[in-house]
């Protein structure tokens, strides 16, 4: 009676959103104060104070509301342009500039304008949850490259033999969910070494798709390369969800670098498909306000204190994690006591009513995501759930 595709999906959901459902249940078993929800990258903190006088403002501009061009408003794609531009080694022009509904939205808008029915996405897993059925939504493919141990930094050789005559895309996170790995220069410049060697073999142009809406969520001096500078046909996504908290009002933009090919028929595609896909174009008062915002950083110092609390702690009781360079998450690995993360998972939701993510739903199994943009009393009344659990699977102290 319905999609068979679609019904299977639901099925197999989102295990964030499964955890985050779960949470609201303990809530109510044991109170919120003995819930330690780890599960959602949803920003608690509210968008900065100036930030949302202006939005009430704007409210009341004369054609603020009404349609616009599909790209966005010419003013404020002139001023992401210049953000831009002001940070690359070419200028990108406003007309390279595509504003979207989040970066979820602007994923999909690549998606159906650059993929036939068949072609193929690589990604380096683990990756985010939701990719794959954003391939599904344009009938592609996603392969994806096991990144390097335990560190998660690209395989090279791997990316080299999944790259197939039909792959059109290769899809980057960075910084990374759920590992909160950022790929260095070095690496960069490895992955566009491959690229361009795939696609001279293979006679068209293997896209560097670059999805980074934790870009200005970077710790220890940590900075996230621009891609525009580095390979000719490459194309970054952003969103303001992470660094203004406006994840309600889905807010993101497509960047195409300035040597992408025949550039003039992508961005018509873009400006198409933006349109068709039934986004139509970017909320207007959202468009006005973040242009307004472009270099406005999210309090990152508040972030890396509940970093270093939990990185210590957790190690200290004999759990095994990655200290992350960017974005808010530990990828930490599943105790041997357990056959698989969601046997984890469930486990210590149960018992400790602590929430965290099965790696499997990132396609990466052994593995658990903890999201710590959470308030910084969560993280510490969690403490004595993790010495509880630490002490009964017998950890090293």
């Amino acid at each position: 009676m319905y999609s068979k595709q679609i019904v299977k999906n639901c099925a197999n959901a989102s295990f964030i959103r499964k955890m985050f459902e779960k949470g609201l249940e303990l809530a109510k078993q044991y109170g919120p104060e003995n819930v330690y929800d780890f599960s959602i990258g949803n920003p608690f903190a509210e968008p900065p104070v100036d930030l949302r006088e202006r939005m009430k403002e704007l409210v009341d501009q004369p054609g603020v509301h009404r349609y616009m061009p599909n790209a966005g408003f010419p003013d404020v794609r002139e001023k992401v342009a210049a953000y831009y531009s002001a940070r690359s080694e070419k200028p990108i022009p406003a007309s390279h500039i595509v504003m979207t509904t989040g970066a979820a939205g602007a994923l999909n808008v690549l998606f159906k304008a650059i993929l036939n029915p068949g072609e193929r996405i690589v990604t380096f897993a683990p990756y985010f949850v939701e990719y794959g059925f954003y391939a599904q939504n344009v009938g592609a493919h996603l392969d994806t490259v096991e990144t390097e141990s335990t560190d998660f930094l690209p395989n090279i050789e791997g990316l080299r033999q999944a790259i197939k005559p039909d792959t059109r895309i290769l899809l980057l996170n960075s910084p990374n969910n759920p590992t909160g790995r950022i790929y260095s220069r070095q690496d960069l410049e490895a992955v566009a070494g491959v690229l361009r060697e795939k696609s001279a073999e293979f006679g068209q142009p293997i896209f560097l798709v670059s999805d980074e809406p934790y870009a200005t969520i970077t710790y220890d001096g940590h900075q996230v390369p621009n891609v525009l500078d580095l390979y000719e046909h490459a194309i970054v996504v952003n969103s303001f969800s992470k660094s203004l908290g406006l994840a309600g009002e889905r807010i993101g933009y497509i960047a195409v670098g300035a040597d992408v090919p025949e550039v003039e028929t992508l961005m018509d595609a873009l400006i198409f498909c933006n349109r068709t896909l039934g986004f139509n174009n970017a909320p207007a008062l959202a468009q006005k306000v973040v242009a307004e915002y472009l270099d406005v950083l999210p309090d990152v110092a508040d972030y890396q204190a509940k970093r270093d609390l939990l990185y210590k702690e957790l190690t200290a009781l004999g759990f095994e994690t990655n200290l992350p360079e960017g974005a808010f998450y530990f990828f930490m690995k599943v105790p041997a006591n357990f056959e698989s993360s969601v046997e984890f998972a469930n486990y210590v939701a149960d018992k400790h009513q602590i929430l965290v993510v099965p790696g499997s739903g990132f396609g990466c199994e052994g593995y658990v995501r903890l999201s710590y943009c959470v308030k910084m009393e969560v993280v510490e009344r969690s403490l004595k759930a993790w010495q509880a659990l630490a002490a009964e699977l017998g950890l090293k102290k």
